[in-house]
């Protein structure tokens, strides 16, 4: 059963309808099946919109509806809730991410990016935990209602992880140089540990991408199994009485995530990325 169809047996049991349900083809890992909704193939290449996709879209027109709402539009000396807000969003990208691992003469090429990837990450976040009408299912004609992570898709986050990647290395190349710059991954060790240092060197900066990508990943996904899972009880031991125990246990995992994971991997997928492309360009720092 997937989560569109939980809900509408959870809306049942809050209106104290029926009380048995079935445990039926209950799956909580369905819901992260990406099946495609406009099927797009360039050759092998697999283009296809999905819902993912337009979480994808949704968070990208959010974000920039945030940053221009709350910077840029009709701002004044004096400010109001909302430009105070945008100042807030603004100094905590700029001294608890950037400052933190951008060396000076890098903020002005890099602050916008790295704060663009604390908002953008925290809204597609959030996004995972609001109902939205796109679980691509119905119920007598009209959409059902549903909650999903895009950054639960270990190919978003590992896209947003490939971005960050690729900056670090070529500014890393652009500073100091290809030479200097590879060099700076080897330590001062004897010559003969060489031969084992190195391979475990350029590893660990696989390493990296692997930590940002899964880091992410794993903590959504986990977030909403365990929230699937609670409610999912219910309907596994086909007692909806159960409810009176796994519904507020699920809704304190679901409070947990939206105030603290939320926010707490927006804030490290940024810090991360400005502390990698910051070390590439000072490495010897």
């Amino acid at each position: 059963m997937r989560i569109s169809r939980l809900s509408l047996a959870l809306g049942t049991l809050l209106l104290a309808l029926p009380a048995s349900a079935s445990a039926k083809d209950f799956d909580p890992s369905e819901e992260f099946k990406l099946n495609p909704w406009v099927s797009i193939h360039i050759g092998s290449l697999d283009l296809s919109i999905n819902k993912a996709v337009v979480y994808l879209l949704m968070a990208a027109a959010i974000s920039c509806t945030i940053g221009i709402l709350t910077m840029r539009w009709r701002l004044s000396a004096v400010a109001g809730r909302r430009q105070v807000l945008g100042e807030m969003i603004y100094d905590i990208a700029q001294t608890q991410v950037a400052e933190m691992g951008l060396p000076h003469k890098a903020m002005r090429r890099w602050f916008p990016y790295v704060a663009t990837l604390m908002i953008f990450i925290w809204v597609i976040n959030m996004l995972g935990f609001l109902p939205l009408p796109l679980t691509g299912e119905t119920w007598h004609g009209i959409p059902v209602w549903g909650i999903y992570a895009a950054t639960s898709s270990i190919s978003v986050t590992l896209a947003l992880s490939l971005v960050t990647f690729f900056f670090t290395h070529y500014e890393g190349i652009r500073w100091n140089g290809p030479f200097k710059y590879f060099r700076s991954w080897i330590p001062e060790v004897p010559k003969a540990l060489l031969p084992m240092i190195i391979p475990l060197e350029i590893l660990s900066q696989f390493m990296r991408l692997i930590s940002l990508s899964v880091r992410l990943y794993a903590n959504m996904l986990a977030g909403h199994m365990l929230i699937l899972t609670f409610i999912g009880l219910m309907f596994v031991l086909e007692n909806v009485y159960l409810g009176i125990v796994t519904v507020p246990v699920a809704a304190i995992f679901y409070m947990f995530e939206v105030v603290i994971v939320v926010s707490i991997q927006a804030f490290i997928f940024a810090a991360l990325s400005a502390i990698y492309i910051g070390s590439a360009i000072e490495p010897e720092h």
